[in-house]
Parts: structure tokens; sequence; C-alpha cells
């Protein structure tokens, strides 16, 4: 890799999942290492369900310093770690190892991503009423840490059964009280209403149906804000349509780049250079800026 030569003292760091053709994570950490010229490479590793525990023991086996985890394995690796943060634990999921002379621990950067995306743009969670579409593994993530925070959360979801469930799951464990509903156009309406914050964490709107939206631009309002974490395309029909209420939009990019910023001050002890972070990122998505 041009800018990095790679020797016997480089530490190793990647990404595990199947698909992982489509991640952005070697392009945004392997510029921050070079950033900082540091002796570090990130590689991604196409890793299938049957080979997880492997994967796992291979981290151990050739040093590798740290993992991101992603689909479909963040529940999966956790009964091969040594040991989780408190907030991974309680999320029953992970999305970064950390490596320490042999000892895994697990973290969940996901979340704290998400939180630190809102918060630099100036959205904070505690008392706002905040509808999240979604009951899958990125929405459970974001529900426990929204919840929380302080927020007045509604998860919305086709399946009333995982709605419910991730309702009850959050509630128990925050002490909240979670709403939980089908999501229909009737349950959004009333939903909305009263929303400050709309985060989406379903994949609608993704590359290559980007025409589709999970809401119908007429229930956006100028005074709500917009979070999709669909990061492909940058901007999402229900951002764009957002935007042209004049909502405030946060694209699911700021998240992506959160995430990577954070566990890479795990694996480093160093602060991210997120801006760089974020441009290499926005670059490989065919955006300049």
């Amino acid at each position: 890799m041009e800018g990095q030569p790679i020797a016997g003292t480089t530490k190793i760091c990647g990404i595990i999942g199947d698909p992982i053709e489509h991640t952005m994570s070697p392009v945004m950490h392997n510029a921050a290492f070079r950033h900082l010229g540091l002796d570090c490479v990130y590689l991604p590793f196409r890793v299938g369900k049957e080979a997880v525990g492997r994967a796992i023991e291979g981290v151990k086996a050739l040093n590798i310093r740290g993992l991101n985890v992603t689909i479909p394995h963040k529940t999966a690796v956790i009964p091969y770690l040594d040991e989780l943060d408190p907030m991974a634990e309680r999320m029953g999921a992970v999305n970064t190892i950390v490596n320490d002379n042999g000892i895994l621990t697990g973290y969940n950067t996901d979340a704290a991503g998400f939180l630190r995306a809102l918060q630099e743009n100036k959205i904070e969670p505690r008392g706002a009423n905040i509808v999240v579409l979604g009951a899958g593994g990125a929405s459970r993530g974001i529900s426990f840490l929204l919840a929380e925070n302080g927020a007045d959360l509604t998860i919305l979801n086709r399946s009333r059964e995982r709605a419910e469930d991730l309702a009850s799951q959050v509630s128990t464990a925050t002490k909240t009280d979670v709403k939980a509903l089908v999501l229909d156009e009737e349950n959004l309406s009333l939903a909305l209403e009263g929303a400050n914050v709309l985060v989406n964490t379903t994949r609608v709107g993704m590359v290559p149906d980007v025409n589709q939206t999970p809401v119908p631009s007429g229930r956006l309002r100028p005074d709500m804000a917009v979070f999709d974490i669909v990061y492909n395309p940058v901007k999402t029909r229900l951002l764009a349509d957002a935007e042209a209420v004049g909502a405030q939009t946060i694209g699911g990019l700021e998240m992506l780049v959160w995430q990577g910023a954070l566990a890479f001050t795990l694996w480093t002890g160093q602060a991210a250079p997120v801006d760089l972070m974020r441009k290499v990122a926005l670059k490989a998505l065919g955006h300049e800026d």
C-alpha cells in the first residue's frame, strides 16, 4: 500500500462480515493510519456464519490488534470473547473487538457513534420525542442508547412482535416506557405528529432502491430532525424530502464515521482524524465533499 509499508512490526486491524465487499471501513481507517504515521493496516475479511468462532480464535492466534464486526455477526461473536463493555453487554451486540495481549473485549461503538452524530448536530435525546423505524440489529443499539439518554421513544416495525419484543427489552433494561407500534400509515402518522426526531434504521432507500422512502413526504415537518442511518446513497430520498420541507437532516455517513473514529481510538489510544475519515468515505461513495 503506497505510503504505508507493511513490515514485521505492523499491527493488523480489520472487519469481519458477510457480505463485506461494500464496506467503507478500510478506506477510512487506512487513511487515518497513514495520516498519523501509525504502523497499522486495516483489512476486510469475509467470514461466513459457520466460521465465526474460528475467525475469533484466529484473532488471538495471529495477534490481530482489533476488529470491527458487521452484519450478520454482531451477536454471534459474543460467546467467543473474554470480556464485554457494559454497553455492549446490555445491547447484546458487538461491533468492535480489542485484543489486549490475548484478552478480547467487545464494544459497541455503533450506538455511541450515533449519539455523537446527534450531538455534533446539536440534538440532545433527553426529553425529546423520538420515533425509530425498524426493530433490527441497528435499531437495537440506537434504541437502548436513546432510552438510556432520556428520550421518549416509540419504535415502529412491520412486525408487531419484533417491535414489542425490542421495546420490552429496552424498557426493562433502561427502566423507561418505550412504546411499540406496527409500522403502517395510520400509526406512522400518529407517531410523527408530536415527534422531534425521526430515525430510520431500516434499509429502505438504500442502493439500488434509491427512489424508495419509509415515510411519505407529507408526514415530514420543518420543526423536526430526520436521521437516516443509510449511507449509500449519501442523501437518501427520505433526507431529500426532509430537506425540501425545511427539516434538519443527518445522513448515515455521520454515524459510520463516528463509530469508526471511536473504534480507532480504542485500538490506537489516539484521537481519530474525523474530518479526513469523512472526506475519504465521501470520495469512495462518489462525492468529493
